[in-house]
């Protein structure tokens, strides 16, 4: 869960919008979504275009799949801070605290390492 949180987010009380940025274990790539999964920001770091334009392009939709239920989660939040009864949250599909984290920890048991090989 460490490199893989979403490192910045973001309220636009202006146009109602949550975001969160969720960013690679390397920094490298990072997208910053709505809460409906909307991408409003991406930074590529050239150096990643060397692995090729799938392997980015699976980046790009795992970080915003990442970011979009952080900015969920945080919009779930706001609104519960502001006297939203918890079963219309539920019904509108809102991810809990829970939920997040147990989605994170899924996301980070899948980035183990599968290789058979162990460092010297």
């Amino acid at each position: 869960m460490s490199g893989n949180r979403p490192a910045a987010r973001c309220v636009q009380p202006d146009m109602n919008i949550t975001t969160a940025t969720a960013r690679n274990a390397a920094g490298t790539v990072s997208v910053r979504t709505t809460d409906q999964g909307v991408p409003v920001d991406l930074h590529i770091d050239p150096r990643e275009l060397r692995h090729g334009a799938g392997n980015l392009a699976g980046q790009i939709l795992a970080l915003s799949r990442r970011a979009a239920l952080e900015a969920a989660a945080l919009r779930r939040s706001e609104l519960a801070a502001q006297g939203m009864p918890e079963a219309l949250l539920d019904r509108m599909g809102l991810p809990t605290p829970d939920d997040l984290a147990r989605t994170q920890q899924a996301d980070d048991e899948q980035r183990q390492p599968t290789s058979w090989l162990r460092p010297v």
